[in-house]
């Protein structure tokens, strides 16, 4: 604990020698381990020297974040700090006209891993390549899809280590090197996103949290942390989408690796086996608030049969859900998720434990609630994803608050549990924790 107090001193000075005034008010903060940025962009050093031109020169701002966290059950061999770093984010862009280059970087001291943690969030160049069509270029964070907090059609990164030990929910999801390019037309728009090499998930590994371990049958936190290699191949996305009233559409095709590492090799190694998926999304104004649906089809390449157990099956999920302010400052919105195991029939056949493989059909329930008081300053929030299929759970209280434009400060519990430790949210029973964060902008 010595070192968290000797962050938070560090944090005072630092704060206190940061004079310079905020850029803007609103917070954007995601990090994540990846690889290095395009290459191309190594060159940035022979430009016309935009980075440094003085009266027109680039303004810098970001943020100075110091966080703690801690679990209160024991986890096996895993230390009871869950989060504890001093982060330091920089951010800036030029914008010459014809093109425009953002860059997002975080430096962080991190505890758990006793060491510096340095992540690429955003260096990207924008360009018009077309008079209706954007193209962008580098490291980015790429969305879409109608969920909150449930993603179907939005087969790009997450990072669920940082959401469940309690950094920003924008944390959530990761940035990727793409080529991004929109076509823009009355009739439809076009995205188009292509990954070079597969980015997945940040997951669970052992190095913070416990997890269920099929091949052991117990929770397990190994040690060291167990990952898969990951493949050189890389992966292909693209929606066509258009708004017709108030309502708009849109249709999703993925080609890639699934996200985590759900298949295993002859060998016991874990892998992420291919995966091609297909789908669709509504939104809609309804009654006095936002209706949206979704749908996607997951196609297990590797296995479309569904007799391999050390493969995933394919999976239909459909998602309906409805946000509304209900009264002034008061929002609620709600959510049910169901997943449909295919050939399940023939996953229980060949596996070697059935009584522990996944049901036909898994259902989610979310419900969120946000309040904001004394203008917008305090944020209270909740969020409870229930499973009444696994009989499992998972609880997002949070409270925070907006000191001025340059001081925030939040707290927050990860809260998890269930009848079954090999259900998705049951295994994280003892991983329950707490988390407060102070933040300085500059």
């Amino acid at each position: 604990m010595r070192a968290v107090v000797a962050l938070a001193m560090l944090f005072s000075l630092l704060a206190a020698a940061a004079g310079a005034p905020r850029a803007g008010a609103a917070e954007q903060a995601q990090a994540e381990r990846g690889d290095d940025p395009f290459a191309a962009f190594e060159e940035a050093e022979e430009w016309e020297d935009p980075w440094a031109s003085g009266e027109q020169g680039l303004r810098w701002h970001g943020f100075l974040d110091n966080s703690l966290g801690a679990r209160w059950e024991d986890a096996g061999n895993l230390d009871a700090l869950t989060l504890g770093e001093l982060r330091l984010r920089a951010e800036t862009s030029y914008d010459q006209g014809s093109f425009r280059v953002d860059f997002k970087g975080d430096l962080a001291w991190d505890q758990v891993i006793e060491e510096f943690d340095g992540r690429l969030r955003e260096l990207a160049l924008s360009f018009r390549p077309g008079s209706q069509v954007d193209a962008r270029i580098g490291r980015q964070v790429l969305t879409w899809g109608t969920g909150d907090l449930l993603f179907l059609n939005d087969l790009f990164p997450k990072d669920f280590v940082s959401f469940f030990a309690g950094r920003d929910e924008e944390y959530l999801k990761s940035p990727a090197n793409a080529v991004r390019i929109s076509a823009f037309h009355p009739r439809a728009n076009l995205d188009i996103a292509y990954m070079p090499r597969f980015t997945p998930d940040e997951y669970l590994s052992g190095e913070r949290f416990a997890f269920w371990s099929p091949a052991l049958g117990e929770i397990v936190a190994p040690d060291p942390p167990v990952r898969a290699p990951k493949p050189s191949s890389g992966e292909f996305a693209l929606r066509l989408f258009r708004t017709a009233g108030a309502t708009e559409y849109a249709l999703y095709a993925y080609f890639g690796r699934w996200k985590q590492p759900a298949g295993v090799d002859a060998f016991g190694n874990l892998r992420f086996p291919r995966l091609r998926s297909w789908g669709a999304s509504a939104r809609t104004p309804f009654h006095k608030g936002l209706l949206n649906a979704e749908a996607a089809y997951y196609d297990s390449r590797d296995d479309r049969a569904g007799r391999d157990p050390a493969t995933p099956n394919s999976e239909l999920r459909l998602l309906l859900g409805y946000e509304q302010e209900l009264l002034r400052n008061f929002t609620a919105g709600t959510q049910l998720y169901t997943e449909r195991v295919m050939h399940h029939d023939r996953l229980l056949a060949n596996s070697p434990d059935p009584a522990r493989e996944r049901a036909q059909w898994r259902t989610v329930a979310t419900l969120r609630l946000t309040h904001r008081a004394f203008r917008d300053k305090l944020t209270s929030s909740l969020f409870l994803f229930v499973s009444p299929s696994d009989r499992d759970f998972y609880l997002r209280p949070s409270v925070a608050w907006r000191h001025d434009d340059h001081w925030s400060l939040a707290a927050g519990l990860n809260l998890f549990g269930g009848r079954k430790e090999h259900t998705f949210f049951g295994q994280l029973e003892d991983n329950g924790n707490g988390w407060v964060r102070l933040r300085y902008y500059y």
